[in-house]
């Protein structure tokens, strides 16, 4: 019933509003006026501030949905939704990684510049969380709040005891096939389920998996990531994937759900209306880009074209790995890289077809401690 007269008195409000000078502001005017508030709004939670103008009226909702669109065609991110729609096509996303030893907790945030500062966006939180068999990291919207129960949680990164394998979980379906994972924990966080056409729980969207050296070889680490809710297709021309257009989160006031979350594009609703069991190919599969040996420095290098300065074993490139026939162009394409640039400081860029969140899910697996990979 409350919920119900808060409708209400939100659908008079919003009425009113039509009719309100807001309103009858010149087109031209209203869309400079937008434009300068989505930039220069820059970080969150000041960036509510662009939520906040499209819900005034009609008009002002649809040129703010004209001007913000989702990264993978705007190459920026915005709502909170961001971090869960693929990146851009054409370039990659700059960001960089913070790492809080003693606490264990590791923080996105996006490049506000092209200089290697610790100058940026918050985008997410990790916690790591070790157990008796394994090792967690929770996955949270709020740099302060990472715990499983939280209302902003959104996922987690487990590994094996040998820190070799890695399942990325995501807390929402990735499409309309996926099948939800059942344990304790899945049971606590139905607890505090919004809708019941968006069951919270654990979804596994990727499985990562780093070879084991067995010899002691020295050398770069090799990994290769199964992305189970991409289709190998999404790399070709015209391919897509299942895009995510809300985030349901049991505390509404944390991030507002307004309707313009949701894409306004007919290829995205048409590839989240099909599960990936039922498309014609598999998964799509990453693996590290091998470098080479440097005999002058005597170690091994790729290029990381200025985004990476130390040296470390952490350091990889990602890119498709071809399952049937030879490499196309697609395959030469960096999807992720991840590199060191400080003592706790790294650079973690990514590309369409893989998301902020699977990205950082990846790049949370390179800092495990690997017994049998060393």
């Amino acid at each position: 019933m409350r919920g119900r007269w808060n409708r209400v008195v939100q659908d008079e409000w919003v009425d009113g509003l039509e009719q309100s000078c807001w309103s009858q502001m010149p087109e031209e005017l209203l869309r400079e006026v937008l434009i300068r508030i989505e930039a220069s709004d820059t970080t969150w939670p000041s960036r509510k501030n662009v939520v906040a103008c499209a819900g005034v009226c009609k008009s002002w909702r649809r040129i703010t949905q004209e001007l913000v669109k989702t990264p993978e065609v705007s190459a920026s991110l915005t709502f909170p939704i961001s971090v869960k729609q693929p990146g851009p096509r054409e370039s990659l996303l700059k960001c960089f990684i913070k790492r809080n030893r003693s606490a264990q907790t590791y923080y996105l945030y996006l490049s506000l510049t092209n200089a290697l500062t610790e100058d940026g966006k918050f985008l997410l939180a990790a916690r790591k969380c070790r157990r008796t068999t394994c090792t967690d990291y929770i996955i949270s919207l709020h740099a302060d709040d990472m715990s499983k129960g939280s209302s902003t949680y959104i996922g987690k990164l487990r590994s094996n005891f040998l820190g070799t394998k890695f399942t990325v979980y995501d807390g929402q379906p990735p499409h309309s096939g996926a099948k939800i994972m059942r344990n304790r924990s899945t049971r606590l966080v139905g607890l505090k389920q919004v809708s019941p056409r968006v069951p919270a729980g654990s979804y596994p969207v990727a499985h990562i998996s780093y070879e084991v050296n067995v010899l002691g070889s020295r050398g770069p680490r090799r990994m290769q990531c199964s992305m189970d809710s991409i289709p190998a297709s999404a790399i070709e021309p015209g391919g897509v994937t299942p895009t995510q257009t809300e985030i349901r989160l049991s505390n509404p006031d944390v991030f507002p759900s307004f309707s313009f979350f949701r894409s306004k594009s007919h290829r995205v609703e048409n590839s989240l209306s099909e599960p990936l069991a039922d498309k014609k190919d598999g998964a799509l599969v990453l693996k590290n880009k091998a470098p080479r040996w440097h005999e002058q420095l005597q170690c091994w290098c790729l290029n990381f074209h200025g985004r990476v300065t130390v040296a470390s074993v952490k350091n990889f490139q990602l890119v498709a790995s071809p399952e049937d026939g030879p490499a196309g162009q697609q395959h030469e394409k960096i999807i992720l890289q991840f590199g060191k640039v400080g003592k706790d400081l790294f650079t973690m860029d990514y590309r369409y077809p893989i998301s902020a969140f699977q990205a950082f899910a990846i790049c949370l697996s390179s800092f495990d401690t690997k017994i049998a990979c060393e």
